[in-house]
């Protein structure tokens, strides 16, 4: 029964040590949370319509 119990702790060790690899390499892979950069044109506009919506428009 001690022998089982170890097994299953030693498995349960392996997947969390792997879950966190992957995790820190794909954290790694992404650009460590840098933001796109802003892009250079402002939105077209049609008279006084926006491209966007006056939600996500920072004035």
């Amino acid at each position: 029964m001690a022998g089982s119990i170890v097994v299953v702790l030693i498995i349960l060790a392996i997947i969390a040590a792997v879950a966190i690899f992957a995790t820190v390499r794909a954290v790694l892979r992404d650009g460590r949370g840098h933001a796109p950069i802003e892009p250079s044109q402002r939105p077209w506009t049609a008279g006084n319509l926006p491209s966007q919506p006056y939600s996500l428009i920072r004035f």
